[in-house]
């Protein structure tokens, strides 16, 4: 280890991207309702920003377009965009109960957010409202919505490096989800107990961000 920035206005920092250029990163403080902005090149914090007083932000993510990020937001059940230079929130794009963890399509088109159908931080009812919404990075809008049938509850996962599956936890129901990205079709594989995230390797790219495989 190098150096250790502490995180004073952060509680619960969970998820995290890089700004394109990597000079930056922005990080989700999910018992905080907000974000932090660390410099990566001094090394220090650059900013705390505030959601809202009901937010629970997790994933995030950088967009195509390199200025906007996406925070996935478990109580308020949607998105937050925020622009990562200035470092404000620039709007929210609701999805269902429970979002929680964010996937790119390989094309880079679109984001996967997996709506674990339930808000509670630890272990869970199982069975839940839980889907999948898609997003055009386009037109900011959610193009369609993948339901788990009899219900689920997906969180973390990532795409296969052809973009045809999209391999999701299911949480609180004990199962995998592989999700086809072309029809939203879903095959629940059944896994031990409550599993996090789904790791899907190989994946194309130079650079780890951790969590559950994520290159870049």
């Amino acid at each position: 280890m190098q150096q250790s920035v502490p995180l004073d206005n952060c509680a619960g920092n969970n998820h995290a991207d890089f700004s394109i250029d990597g000079t930056y990163l922005i990080i989700s403080c999910e018992f905080q309702r907000g974000l932090a902005k660390v410099d990566v090149v001094h090394r220090q914090v650059a900013g705390y920003l505030q959601l809202a007083p009901d937010a629970v932000p997790q994933d995030v993510r950088v967009g195509p377009d390199g200025k906007t990020f996406y925070v996935a937001d478990l109580n308020r059940g949607g998105v937050w965009t925020v622009d990562g230079a200035s470092f404000t929130e620039t709007g929210f794009i609701p999805t269902a109960v429970g979002a929680h963890g964010l996937i790119i399509s390989r094309d880079t088109t679109k984001l996967y957010i997996a709506n674990r159908g339930n808000v509670t931080q630890s272990v869970g009812p199982g069975h839940g409202p839980g889907s999948v919404s898609v997003l055009d990075f386009a037109t900011s809008r959610i193009i369609a919505s993948w339901p788990i049938p009899g219900g689920g509850s997906p969180d973390m996962g990532g795409i296969t490096a052809d973009g045809t599956q999209l391999w999701v936890s299911g949480r609180f129901d004990n199962v995998v989800y592989e999700f086809n990205t072309k029809t939203g079709a879903v095959r629940i594989i059944p896994v031990g107990r409550e599993p996090h995230g789904v790791a899907v390797w190989p994946q194309p790219g130079r650079y780890s961000l951790g969590h559950v495989g994520v290159m870049r």
